[in-house]
């Protein structure tokens, strides 16, 4: 039997799990490698669901993403009366769209040897929303991964057995891999290494 494609998983995850909310993300590059978006609160049992409906049994990879705060710009045009003739006035907006983190896991089928099925979770934002489920306890393969990503992103992996920095150490307060992330200048990180 061979892995359905991308929209029959979404479907098969949107009757499986009730309420959960999968979106496909189209990838437009050569490599074509959709992904599915899920919703923070069903990313548990959706991981269960394809480990155990899909025998998608293996993580490969966990990574993480910061897509900050973004500006959108749009040009409105509307009718107004300008010195007492209507006319057609356009007007700029713009609008803040906020960032979030992503956590992307690219999952495998090793008894069938398929895959893979790229897999995505965001936050709610990046500052005081930044909690997801952890995956670990569906594959142990993503404890190291994702405390790599709770280190240097600074998401929270609600249920992980041992969320801890794994490459900075216990005193730093930042997360490196942030894109507005600033480095101390280096005397200072010297003097917070040797604490």
């Amino acid at each position: 039997m061979t892995l359905p494609g991308i929209g029959e998983i979404s479907g098969r995850l949107q009757s499986g799990i009730p309420g959960c909310q999968v979106e496909v993300v189209v990838n437009g590059s050569p490599s074509a490698q959709n992904s599915l978006l899920i919703d923070r609160k069903h990313g548990l049992e959706a991981a269960r669901l394809l480990r155990d409906d899909l025998h998608l049994d293996f993580c490969s990879n966990v990574t993480a993403v910061d897509w900050p705060d973004r500006q959108k710009t749009e040009k409105i045009k509307s009718k107004q009366l300008v010195d007492g003739v209507e006319k057609e006035v356009e007007e700029t907006r713009e609008t803040i769209i906020p960032g979030y983190l992503e956590v992307v896991y690219h999952l495998f089928s090793m008894t069938r040897k398929e895959g893979p099925v790229v897999l995505r979770m965001r936050t709610t934002n990046r500052t005081d929303d930044v909690t997801l489920p952890s995956l670990t306890p569906i594959w142990r393969s993503a404890e190291f991964q994702e405390r790599e990503a709770f280190d240097l992103y600074g998401i929270v992996f609600d249920g992980h057995p041992d969320l801890r920095r794994i490459l900075m150490w216990e005193g730093f307060t930042d997360h490196p891999m942030r894109k507005d992330y600033v480095p101390p200048p280096d005397d200072e990180l010297e003097v917070l290494g040797e604490r």
